[in-house]
């Protein structure tokens, strides 16, 4: 078994379809379907059901893939450690981060990064809350960003900034023009919320419930997977929302967002890391940045 065949397998799973991870891996069908073969016929296991025209992973296969996610992210974890000993003259650098974060936040401490140490490849993807902590856990990501709690044993985290919430509206929702707003207005509005999993979501609903708002009585009008989606949706007037305030200012800017007069919590940004793998230097060198980075926007006691 070699680490290409675990790589194609991996490939083949995550999409449940040959041609679609031949084409990611720059490889030829014949090859995936031949690499695939090979490993079925050598341990006389059965890793996945021919459907039609697409594929599906059998139990043994499920069971499999976790195995085969697992030796990969080591073997990663030790190209990182040869390719950076000594120095960070070269390298790559593989992380995971919130929505919020990824576009908002990160990419000018991004850019810094790109000027001290130009020779380190960095890939970003973004995705919710939860999918960037079981990024973290199962490898994919050598350093994960999230907002908010983040309550996964394996994992540890650092904060290394911020933002707070707001609550807004369209311009021309009802609410708009009102000085004061309610728990009984906000609790008979209607809503556009992140979908679970979204840590904008979760800490909304843990000031919202502060505030002895019934969160699950609420009128759900939309649920969208993106903040942008959601901004465009409040701005159309589909009810009200709660994001990051990051994420409301070019609308509160432009004067298509009016922003509700509720005192909204602060959240903390939190850099995460497996607790039993090795950070390698380059996400070494980009956590130390950020956390130089709140260091110096947090006032010193006199």
């Amino acid at each position: 078994m070699t680490l290409e065949q675990l790589r194609i397998f991996v490939a083949v799973a995550e999409r449940e379809h040959v041609t679609r991870a031949a084409s990611a891996l720059g490889l030829t069908q014949s090859a995936v379907s031949s690499a695939i073969a090979a490993l079925e016929a050598r341990h006389d296991a059965r890793l996945f059901d021919r459907v039609g025209r697409h594929i599906e992973l059998t139990a043994s296969g499920r069971l499999f893939l976790d195995e085969a996610r697992a030796v990969l992210a080591r073997a990663h974890a030790a190209e990182l450690m040869l390719g950076e000993l000594g120095t960070l003259s070269r390298g790559t650098l593989n992380i995971h981060a919130s929505q919020t974060i990824a576009s908002y936040w990160l990419p000018a401490r991004l850019v810094r990064f790109r000027e001290a140490w130009p020779k380190i490849e960095v890939h970003l993807a973004a995705g919710n809350t939860e999918t960037v902590a079981r990024a973290v856990l199962e490898g994919s990501a050598d350093i994960g960003f999230a907002e908010g709690a983040v309550r996964v044993p394996a994992l540890s985290s650092t904060e290394v900034g911020s933002d707070h919430l707001v609550l807004v509206v369209g311009a021309s929702h009802a609410l708009a023009k009102r000085r004061r707003v309610g728990v009984t207005e906000l609790a008979s509005a209607q809503w556009v919320v992140r979908e679970p999993g979204s840590g904008t979501r979760s800490e909304m609903e843990a000031a919202l419930a502060a505030l002895k708002l019934p969160i699950h009585a609420r009128d759900i009008a939309l649920e969208l997977p993106s903040n942008e989606a959601v901004r465009t949706a409040v701005e159309a007037g589909a009810g009200v929302a709660g994001m990051s305030e990051l994420v409301a200012a070019p609308g509160l800017r432009a004067g298509t967002l009016r922003r509700l007069d509720i005192e909204m919590p602060r959240r903390p940004f939190l850099a995460l890391r497996h607790r039993e793998r090795r950070l390698g230097k380059a996400a070494e060198a980009l956590l130390a940045l950020c956390s130089k980075s709140i260091a110096a926007r947090t006032p010193k006691k006199k």
